[in-house]
């Protein structure tokens, strides 16, 4: 009985030990539209602190969407603090506007671009951080090369397109549906120069809904590669082997563009920063499971990277 106790004892101050957090956890509002977790390591006076901003569509701080549900960048933030490096990690506006029940569907590229700005003073101003970087994923690569110029001490690109993003769009179009790739491409061409259109076949409704142009026709005004020529400031790019959305390529045109950035092309990683063994329904499945790890390689590559 003695032992019994003894064991039990013993798997309970284990357990307290392991689920012992090393930082700190606090809700932040930054303005009236951006709310975000703050996370702080646990006994370091002035960490780094690394900004995390999403992808696109109506993602939220911990990477997810409505059907979505993966953590990735939660469990993002939450490794780094375990390193020693504070994160914070916001919703985007459209997600609380959704919440709210009233989206402004007059919401524009350069609104996320103010809201990464307005995160970005918000912390350089409390003056508690060693350096602050930027780490943008995916759509949020573009956001916070934007953002990053002139203030941040860093920035990092996970996933980020080096093309235009009208010149993604009809690549994936024609990757997925070959004999749709001209008709994409007939409609960027207009949206590039500023112009909506309704002529397009309806199997690219979804892609070119009339209520999106005018946010694609802002976005399309930026380039990557122009943008991050003149990002002077230390910068570490990251794509993986195996991500469905945005190619290795994509990674290397930003470094031609900007030969004193870092690249990093990491084995088996996919978009969401998971390490994916298998085939492509694997890794379209991993988009929804939230029990999967990240690349510890990614961990490794951005720790060593903002400690540097």
């Amino acid at each position: 009985m003695r032992l019994l106790a003894y064991i039990t004892l013993i798997l309970f101050f284990n357990k307290g030990i392991c689920q012992e957090k090393s930082f700190s956890e606090q809700d932040v509002s930054v303005t009236n539209w951006i709310d975000g977790t703050l996370l702080t390591p646990n006994n370091v006076q002035t960490p780094p602190l690394a900004i995390i901003i999403a992808g696109s569509g109506p993602t939220d701080r911990n990477g997810n969407q409505n059907f979505l549900k993966n953590n990735a960048l939660k469990k993002l933030s939450e490794r780094l603090a375990h390193k020693g490096i504070a994160t914070f990690r916001y919703d985007k506006r459209i997600v609380k506007q959704i919440r709210q029940g009233r989206v402004d569907k007059t919401i524009m590229f350069d609104d996320f671009v103010k809201d990464a700005k307005d995160v970005l003073r918000y912390f350089k101003e409390k003056n508690a951080y060693s350096k602050v970087y930027l780490i943008g994923h995916s759509q949020g690569s573009l956001v916070g090369m934007l953002a990053a110029k002139d203030s941040a001490d860093g920035f990092i690109s996970l996933a980020g397109a080096g093309q235009n993003i009208g010149d993604v769009i009809v690549d994936q179009v024609t990757t997925m549906a070959p004999q749709l790739g001209e008709e994409a491409k007939k409609v960027v061409v207009q949206l590039k120069q500023g112009n909506t259109i309704t002529d397009y076949p309806s199997t690219l409704a979804s892609v070119f809904n009339t209520d999106l142009q005018p946010f694609m026709i802002n976005w399309m005004q930026y380039n990557p590669t122009e943008i991050i020529k003149h990002l002077n400031i230390p910068i570490l790019l990251i794509n993986g082997t195996k991500d469905l959305q945005v190619s290795q390529v994509e990674a290397k045109l930003l470094k031609d563009a900007n030969e004193n950035a870092e690249l990093k092309i990491i084995e088996n990683m996919n978009h969401i920063l998971f390490e994916i063994k298998g085939d492509d329904l694997e890794n379209s499945k991993s988009y929804n499971e939230t029990f999967r790890p990240l690349s510890s390689e990614l961990i490794t590559s951005i720790v060593e990277f903002i400690k540097t």
